[in-house]
């Protein structure tokens, strides 16, 4: 990997794994429709004009009933499911339960008519990152927490189904257009929520929670979307998943650093078999590889980009899910 490689793989890493901790933060002031709300208006703001400049709107417009389901799937529920249970678990936790992603998503493209063939590696795999689900869980949450690990399965199906829209019915678009407009949507379908539940401020919040919603919708939105481009087109998508591990580690540390959130034996057990499992079950099939059917599809799909693959073909399929 190259240096700048190198410096936008750590940047990105960082970046997606601290929304937790800033939502943790706004989330006390807060309401969950509110942060969602305020970050996707600032988000889209800000990629708007970019989008437009690089005339990457109107396509994308064409194409509005698969940005319709794109949108509530990958930003619209988890987005809100993700802050309210934010409300009640650690944001360190809630980090480690999204890195599960992986799994359900294997699941998810069954549920959607993909038929890759699962070989026994990749069972185990799917056996071992749900036991360290189970880990990082426990035993002796009260029955609030697991309200909240509910959420957060909503999130996490949603973030394995947005991928497969793009896959299917807008691999072809521009990615900054597809962002763009998909948060400026998220923000026009929660403007009228907040408004009938009366999820606005009661007062002007506070310094804290003012610049976590900046950080969430500058930082972990605008600009991690447009490194994650420049990152596809360094190293390609395919050594870009590995920042699907390193998330949850950020999130970790992150949480015990600022929040003193604790990390305890099980939470470490549970973390490295999630990412022992997600390792398998992402393996390759090596005899299904060998035939020319795969080998095109290979080609097409995980091939890197020094070998020609259009970056916006790149962003879907293997990558993680554009936005935390």
């Amino acid at each position: 990997m190259t240096r700048r490689g190198l410096i936008l793989f750590a940047s990105l890493g960082v970046i997606w794994g601290v929304p937790y901790l800033f939502i943790k933060i706004a989330v006390v002031e807060l309401s969950p429709e509110m942060l969602v709300l305020a970050r996707c208006t600032l988000a889209a703001a800000l990629l708007l004009p970019i989008a437009a400049r690089h005339r990457a709107i109107r396509p994308v417009l064409r194409r509005w009933k698969p940005l319709l389901a794109f949108t509530i799937a990958e930003i619209v529920l988890p987005w809100y499911f993700l802050n309210a249970a934010e409300k009640s678990l650690p944001s360190s936790t809630t980090g480690l339960l999204l890195a599960s992603i992986p799994l359900v998503a294997i699941g998810v493209g069954f549920a959607l008519g993909r038929r890759d063939r699962l070989t026994a590696v990749n069972g185990v795999g799917i056996v071992i990152g749900m036991l360290g689900v189970v880990a990082v869980v426990g035993l002796d949450l009260s029955g609030s927490d697991l309200g909240s690990v509910a959420m957060l399965g909503v999130a996490v199906v949603g973030y394995a189904v947005g991928p497969v829209i793009l896959s299917r019915w807008m691999h072809d678009l521009p990615g900054v257009g597809i962002m763009a407009l998909a948060l400026a949507l998220s923000a026009l379908i929660y403007l009228p929520v907040v408004a009938l539940t009366g999820g606005w401020p009661a007062a002007v919040p506070s310094t804290p929670t003012i610049v976590s919603v900046l950080v969430l919708a500058v930082l972990c939105s605008a600009v991690a979307f447009l490194l994650m481009f420049a990152l596809i087109a360094e190293i390609g998508p395919l050594r870009m998943t590995a920042i699907t591990y390193v998330n949850p580690a950020v999130a970790v540390v992150a949480g015990a650093l600022v929040l003193g959130e604790p990390v305890t034996a099980w939470t470490l057990v549970g973390f490295a078999l999630i990412l022992l499992g997600c390792a398998l079950v992402t393996r390759p099939d090596p005899r299904a590889a060998a035939t020319p059917e795969a080998a095109s599809e290979a080609s097409v799909v995980r091939a890197p980009a020094d070998e020609g693959v259009d970056a916006a073909e790149q962003l879907v399929g293997d990558v993680p899910p554009v936005l935390r």
